[in-house]
């Protein structure tokens, strides 16, 4: 019998929004309406929430205000780095070399694909480990004289690995060529300092952490090369024309904030519902696996592999259940087919099929931990039974 109260375990692919963002966000709506480049009274008053909203980021990312770019998503702003850097190296003809990985989210890995078949780029895709990790000592050896970007993902929203983001960063540094990195699925579960990190190029996404849908940000270091991606009006300094979504942007900032303040207690907390999650579906279950890094995993973030049964199967057994959960990354639902990442990780097809993602968040507590233990292993048995 279904419980009483839905369960919500897919926070990777997207969050509630805070009631407190909501409320930093209402004056935008309809109150302070201007457009923030105009220069009347009502354009200089949202303006000056523009401005206070990205230096609130630039000081939780240790970074100048001016290295804050607005995007309309996580996406956008992959799209923005990589096309941007890619498209200044080739109008200035110094080199045509990008590294990234066979695990990036198609924002990147689909974006790279496009400038490799279209505009003639050439590209290295690392070889990760068994648990989805890049070794730095592949990212040196892969960099050519005419390498001009690497980008790799900060951690992996289908497997919830952390990559050794400082390292390569180190690497990237010594070598002088820049590092961009897909950080969507961090914000709120690490410590994120593009400094510290070694990154040039740093994009995030709103909704991600209990912002709002349609906004994100990418970060860009002083001096680097960028073209628009797309064109139009002088906005965000001329790298990201069309009008600022403010009251998205206060949203942003507000939900930043308010996870970073929150993190260290919240990723505890987390962390031991992930961990029972995990083992007690690996206990009760038999022919199942746990996919990605075993300890350098997002504090959030339980994902498995199971013998004989499709994933999308798990998913929808789960949400008759109360459950809402899914099959690896939202952007690939309703494919049945075996997950490309996990055959990368070298799982054979019978396994790759059989992905599942369970993401926790504010929401979730020790009773919904035990009401998926409860009622997973049944969903499982039935769906083999009818093989």
């Amino acid at each position: 019998m279904m419980s009483a109260r839905r369960i919500y375990m897919d926070h990777s692919a997207t969050t509630p929004v805070d009631p407190r963002v909501v409320e930093a966000m209402a004056p935008y709506w309809s109150e302070v309406f201007g457009n923030s480049e105009s220069s009347h009274f009502f354009g200089q008053e949202a303006a000056s929430a523009l401005e206070q909203a990205r230096q609130t980021i630039a000081d939780i990312l240790g970074c100048q205000a001016s290295e804050i770019i607005f995007t309309a998503s996580g996406t956008e702003a992959d799209n923005l780095a990589l096309r941007g850097v890619a498209w200044a190296f080739w109008r200035s003809g110094r080199g045509s070399h990008i590294i990234t990985t066979p695990i990036e989210h198609p924002a990147v890995g689909r974006t790279v694909d496009q400038l490799q078949e279209l505009f003639g780029f050439e590209v290295t895709r690392l070889r990760v480990d068994g648990y989805g990790r890049v070794n730095p000592d592949d990212v040196a050896t892969a960099i050519r004289p005419d390498t001009i970007l690497v980008s790799v993902m900060t951690a992996s929203n289908e497997i919830g690995t952390v990559q050794p983001i400082a390292e390569i960063g180190r690497i990237c540094r010594e070598r002088g060529v820049l590092f961009h990195t897909d950080a969507v699925q961090a914000a709120g579960r690490l410590l994120l300092n593009p400094e510290d990190m070694g990154v040039d190029l740093l994009a995030l996404s709103a909704h991600k952490f209990y912002g709002p849908k349609g906004v994100g940000l990418l970060y860009v270091r002083r001096a680097v090369p960028l073209v628009p991606a797309i064109t139009g009006g002088e906005h965000e300094g001329g790298r990201r024309p069309g009008t600022v979504n403010v009251a998205g942007a206060v949203g942003l900032a507000t939900a930043l904030r308010l996870v970073e303040d929150e993190r260290p207690s919240e990723c505890a907390r987390l962390t031991r519902l992930r961990d029972r999650l995990i083992e007690g579906i690996l206990a009760s279950i038999p022919d199942s696996r746990l996919t990605g890094h075993p300890t350098e995993r997002l504090c959030h973030h339980a994902s498995f592999a199971f013998l004989g049964v499709e994933g999308e199967a798990v998913v929808i057994g789960l949400d008759l259940e109360g459950i809402a959960a899914s099959a690896g990354a939202a952007c690939a639902e309703g494919e049945p087919e075996p997950a490309p990442t996990l055959l990368t990780l070298g799982l054979p097809p019978e396994w790759s099929i059989g992905s599942l993602r369970l993401t926790l968040g504010h929401l979730n507590n020790e009773e919904d931990v035990e009401r998926v233990l409860d009622v997973l292993p049944g969903i499982i048995s039935r769906l083999r039974s009818l093989r």
